[in-house]
């Protein structure tokens, strides 16, 4: 078989929406010196610099939106998640769990989306939202590169959606892995992978070009 390269595809087609996915207080939190889930060096750095992409979304009129992975303090809900190198975490009664407030300028009219597993997909109404804002190109920021922003990104490829990664704003659980989870990333689509400066051009570009888009499909 004979694989033809497609070279890389617009960043952004048709309607965006920055996905913003488990950056939550307890990254941030210095005194945490064994964490339930590994974390590459430079993580919660990595985190951060997703705020100048909320940022540049909201002075631009693209929807943000959050996901929060929470999970009950009976561990009811954790399912085969404990079985590997994850340990408990992101209990609902822990302040830890949620959205970092000052980090990423989460505000509490935003959308937010609470899930119990790794993908935003997964047992949740995001694809509801989707529909709703008429997104058809994810932007997706946060962590971990190799498990909640694979498996979201998969999950969003399975269903059709245009995926791109910020790759200097996702962090893994090592560096090897945040790697690796690119490429596969990459894999299924051509052009998947964009840096940060790439994606706020594209955002600019996008909504200069917006009102005559929509002029056209009116």
């Amino acid at each position: 078989m004979v694989t033809v390269s497609k070279g890389k595809r617009a960043l952004i087609e048709g309607r965006p929406a920055l996905i913003v996915i488990d950056i939550q207080a307890g990254t941030f939190d210095e005194t945490i010196k064994n964490r339930a889930i590994a974390h590459m060096p430079g993580y919660a750095a990595r985190m951060a610099r997703s705020r100048l992409a909320i940022d540049k979304a909201r002075t631009l009129d693209i929807p943000v939106v959050f996901i929060q992975e929470v999970h009950r303090p009976d561990l009811i809900d954790f399912g085969r998640e404990l079985d590997g190198d994850e340990d408990i975490h992101c209990l609902e009664d822990n302040p830890n769990t949620e959205i970092a407030v000052a980090q990423t300028g989460f505000r509490p009219n935003d959308y937010l989306i609470r899930k119990r597993r790794y993908s935003a997909f997964f047992g949740t109404d995001f694809e509801i939202l989707l529909k709703g804002l008429k997104a058809e190109t994810l932007l997706l920021c946060g962590g971990l590169t190799d498990v909640c922003v694979h498996y979201t990104f998969v999950d969003g490829h399975q269903s059709d959606y245009h995926c791109r990664v910020i790759e200097d704003c996702v962090a893994g659980s090592s560096e090897d892995a945040h790697e690796h989870a690119l490429r596969a990333m990459e894999y299924l689509q051509a052009g998947a992978r964009r840096s940060l400066d790439e994606v706020l051009d594209a955002m600019e570009t996008y909504r200069l070009a917006e009102p005559a888009a929509v002029e056209q499909r009116g």
